[in-house]
């Protein structure tokens, strides 16, 4: 079982993630690819949230080929191009992860490979046994 750290000596965390968690010897390691917000037929949503809906429901793809839940993901990077989409991000964020909550980044970026991309999310998932 993984083990969740959020120690009193330090700040609660912003949102619904935990400072630390700890993965017992034995489990399955998936590290996911940074996913954007563009669908199969190159189309891609003007906006932050449908953005990171497809980020999410990519690496929902990933996980459930490797037999693995949003309940095995232990991290999150997520990378937006501004400050102002963090509530959306984080919105659709929470949707997805499940107990108990990973570890989380935000980070603000200057851009992607293309400008009309706006959220990028990879992840990091252990599956324990």
């Amino acid at each position: 079982m993984k083990r969740s750290f959020n120690p009193a000596s330090v700040r609660k965390p912003f949102g619904h993630y935990n400072h630390g968690l700890l993965v017992p010897p034995g489990a399955s390691l998936l590290v996911t690819s940074g996913q954007l917000g563009i669908r199969p037929d190159d189309s891609i949503p003007p906006d932050v949230t449908g953005q990171a809906e497809l980020c999410f429901g990519a690496i929902q793809a990933i996980l459930e080929e490797a037999e693995m839940s949003f309940a095995d993901v232990i991290r999150i990077s997520g990378f937006v191009t501004r400050r102002e989409d963090f509530p959306a991000y984080m919105a659709v964020r929470d949707r997805y992860t499940l107990e108990p909550k990973p570890v989380s980044t935000l980070i603000v970026v200057g851009g992607f490979t293309r400008p009309e991309f706006l959220v990028e999310v990879e992840v990091t998932a252990a599956k324990v046994f």
